[in-house]
């Protein structure tokens, strides 16, 4: 039994948060946890429970990486989804042997974990910078991963993007593999707001990226179905006031578009990275990090009010 004090938010240092609510009135915080977020070694990613969005219990240990695990560094971007009675984490890892990122899936049967590597290594492209893997199951039940592939080049060869990209990958119903070759759904250019990637207030870029020169990013992907049948996607780069979110709209409702993006922001001040929770309590909530200046990360919470 954890018997921390409560915490709230703002105690909370932690960047592209993700909650769960598991069961009704129940929520689980994910999020990048570990101290040095850029370097190494990491430690694994934590979690904090809350039954009212206010109060938090923790940190939670939800996973730790077992001996010989592939990767050692840079932890990132962990969410969870239940999915055929098992729950999925889903997270960027950068391999030891490659020094490329990947995203891999890992699994646990409660909430909180502890996770175990489900998939074998990084579910996407071998040798291929990705990261920020979110999950979504279409109207036929086809699961699918959407990504972001990195703008970094690779020491084996791989160029630098000057222009981020996002993609959808078909999954295997045990989320085991892929189906088939990746799609690409858009471009960080088709963004009218989007602007070069810049690092957070005292961070150097880490030296294996191999950034081209003032590239346009995606990243932090996360896909809502409305009410009325269309397909939205939130994504994060970069605008006129720093790290943003943008939201694309499916024309099609179906996860390979053609997507469009909206001309403005959701959100351009210094946060992004972000999910909505659909609270079993009638209320909808946006959630992502802000400030993206490291170390002082937070929780953002915002009710998003109907119309």
């Amino acid at each position: 039994m954890n018997t921390l004090p409560l915490k709230k938010l703002s105690d909370i240092r932690i960047r592209d948060p993700f909650i769960l609510e598991p069961t009704s009135g129940s929520y689980v915080l994910f999020g990048t946890t570990d101290h040095n977020v850029w370097g190494g070694p990491a430690t694994g990613f934590d979690c904090y429970t809350s039954d009212d969005l206010e109060s938090w219990n923790g940190p939670i240990a939800a996973f730790r990486p077992p001996e010989g695990f592939w990767s050692t560094s840079q932890f990132w971007a962990p969410e969870v989804h239940a999915y055929q009675g098992r729950f999925y984490l889903f997270a960027t890892f950068l391999s030891d042997r490659t020094h490329v990122r990947g995203v891999a899936i890992l699994a646990a049967e409660a909430p909180t974990g502890p996770f175990r590597p489900w998939s074998d290594g990084p579910i996407t492209p071998a040798g291929i910078p990705c990261l920020d893997g979110t999950f979504f199951v279409d109207d036929d039940s086809t699961p699918w991963l959407v990504y972001s592939r990195g703008a970094e080049g690779t020491a084996a060869g791989k160029p630098p993007l000057a222009d981020g990209e996002m993609y959808a990958m078909r999954l295997s119903d045990d989320l085991k593999s892929a189906v088939g070759e990746p799609q690409l759904l858009f471009r960080a250019s088709s963004a009218p707001w989007s602007r070069p990637l810049r690092f957070p207030e005292g961070v150097a870029p880490p030296a294996e990226l191999r950034l081209a020169k003032d590239p346009l990013f995606t990243d932090g992907p996360f896909l809502r179905r409305r009410s009325t049948g269309g397909l939205d996607m939130l994504w994060s780069s970069f605008g006129d006031e720093g790290y943003a979110m943008g939201i694309a709209r499916s024309a099609s409702g179906t996860i390979l578009g053609p997507w469009t993006q909206e001309s403005e922001p959701l959100w351009a001040r210094n946060g992004g990275h972000g999910m909505i929770l659909n609270a079993s309590n009638g209320n909808d909530f946006l959630v992502f990090h802000s400030p993206n200046d490291t170390p002082n990360e937070r929780t953002t919470l915002l009710r998003i009010e109907s119309h």
